[in-house]
């Protein structure tokens, strides 16, 4: 009788926002007969001792503008690993569809024919619950806008031009390097005085937050002490807390 195709193949799991408990059932129950475990450099740690002991652990980071794996290297990887074992696990921080490069991943081992499989993980901009700060709340903020801050070539996302003409929380990934480019849109378009979170280690004991205008994000971060990777949320919702409890329980 042959092998189940969900039971070997590529297995692209989302570590979550660094809180190893946060970590799926599904992607926990795979982890513990992972052969081979690509990892990035988000990861928490203590999700590799999840793995049995006879597991080859392989580093393939991507320090945040510093050094790299190149993604031709962990594709060769995959397919090199995959040859000769049944269950390889690409294990990275967050979600590996959210600017996680992970369905690059399943598709570069679809097309050299090998089972992949997807098992999300809980996204950065998630764990900003764990900050007091909603993604979305009632009468504040009925949608949301997720965008990187370095596109490939480097540059910030023309889509947050797009996103400030709405009321929707803004949730900028990877874009500490940009602060004072996001700032100047904003200041740009008279929209300084709108609130902003910078929240690094969001689910870990280390948490940092600092809570200021978005004219100031440059120097809030910097006097905080807040570096990458960290999440950016810009809109009404960072300071819901300080509304009258009659109209954050609004149903208007």
């Amino acid at each position: 009788m042959g092998k189940n195709s969900g039971d070997f193949g590529l297995f692209v799991i989302g570590g979550g926002p660094g809180d190893p408990d946060l970590i799926t059932l599904k992607g926990y129950k795979v982890l513990q007969r992972a052969d081979v475990i690509l990892y990035d450099n988000l990861i928490n740690k203590e999700l590799l001792d999840i793995a049995p002991s006879s597991c080859k652990m392989v580093y393939v980071g991507k320090q945040p503008y510093g050094n790299y794996t190149p993604q031709e290297t962990i594709h060769e990887l995959i397919k090199e690993y995959a040859a000769d074992h049944n269950v390889v696990v690409r294990l990275k921080g967050g979600d590996p569809f959210i600017f996680g490069r992970g369905f690059e991943e399943v598709l570069f081992a679809e097309q050299h024919g090998i089972p992949a499989h997807y098992i999300p993980g809980i996204s950065s901009m998630q764990a900003s619950g764990f900050s007091g700060i909603p993604l979305t709340h009632r009468g504040i903020s009925e949608s949301m806008w997720i965008i990187t801050g370095t596109k490939k070539d480097g540059t910030l996302s023309n889509d947050l031009k797009c996103a400030m003409k709405s009321s929707a929380t803004v949730v900028i990934y990877m874009g500490m390097k940009k602060l004072a480019e996001i700032a100047g849109i904003y200041q740009q378009s008279g929209l300084g005085a709108m609130p902003a979170a910078m929240i690094q280690h969001a689910s870990l004991p280390q948490q940092k937050k600092v809570i200021c205008k978005v004219k100031d994000l440059e120097a809030a971060a910097a006097k905080a002490g807040i570096s990458y990777p960290a999440i950016i949320i810009i809109g009404e919702v960072v300071n819901a807390r300080e509304l009258p409890m009659a109209e954050l329980l609004s149903v208007s």
